[in-house]
């Protein structure tokens, strides 16, 4: 169990998956967003997992984003609610989903998505590296590599989709796609600064992370 230091922190329900196909997933959040959306005084939930290799286009992304046809039918690609442009999964990548309710916090989307990025900077500080923000861009940067994308869909105030954390993922599928639709700035992952970093070794610093900036206290749970 993680516990943050003031034990009157909301609950939050820590599942650590595995590598999960990106569908089986977006259903998982649907599913736990729905219940609290229908009841509210459930547990907020932290998922942290991979997923095999996939795009996805936020509401409302420029197709041209994409250096393939969709129709190729060679790439998974799947068009989803998330705010943002388009983006890639695969192994080595960590990413993590809150089902936050944010009446709980604040009611502020802007707010929520700075915090997400300070996690991940703390993260970035516990390997000594020091991440940036970039004004009116979402997503964290490592020496002007962006290392961390964020995409989030809110409704009632309850949270989903999240933050993806380049740990040591495969980069060249990020060669097909203009990734989130910014094209003079290049993606990067850790293993550049730290060789031999993996996602299960980044995954407890997240967490702490996660915690320490939303002030709750994780407990870890496991899929029935």
């Amino acid at each position: 169990m993680i516990r943050s230091n003031d034990l009157s922190h909301n609950r939050c329900l820590l599942y650590n998956a595995g590598l999960l196909p990106y569908l089986d997933a977006h259903q998982w959040q649907r599913s736990l967003l729905t219940e609290r959306i229908h009841n509210s005084s459930l547990d907020d939930v932290l998922i942290l997992l991979e997923h095999p290799p996939v795009y996805t286009l936020g509401q409302g992304s420029n197709p041209e984003f994409l250096k393939f046809a969709l129709d190729n039918g060679q790439f998974e690609v799947h068009k989803i609610e998330r705010g943002g442009e388009v983006t890639y999964h695969c192994p080595g990548q960590l990413v993590g989903y809150p089902i936050l309710n944010l009446q709980r916090y604040r009611k502020d989307l802007h707010w929520y998505l700075r915090q997400l990025e300070e996690v991940l900077i703390r993260v970035l500080a516990v390997y000594g590296l020091q991440g940036d923000r970039i004004p009116s861009l979402t997503g964290v940067w490592l020496e002007g590599r962006k290392v961390a994308a964020i995409g989030i869909k809110v409704s009632r105030w309850i949270t989903m989709h999240g933050f993806a954390l380049n740990v040591c993922p495969d980069m060249t599928g990020f060669e097909r796609i203009v990734p989130c639709g910014i094209a003079d700035k290049p993606v990067g992952s850790l293993a550049e600064w730290i060789p031999g970093i993996t996602c299960q070794e980044v995954r407890s610093s997240v967490a702490k992370c996660f915690a320490e900036v939303f002030g709750v206290e994780l407990v870890e749970s496991f899929l029935q």
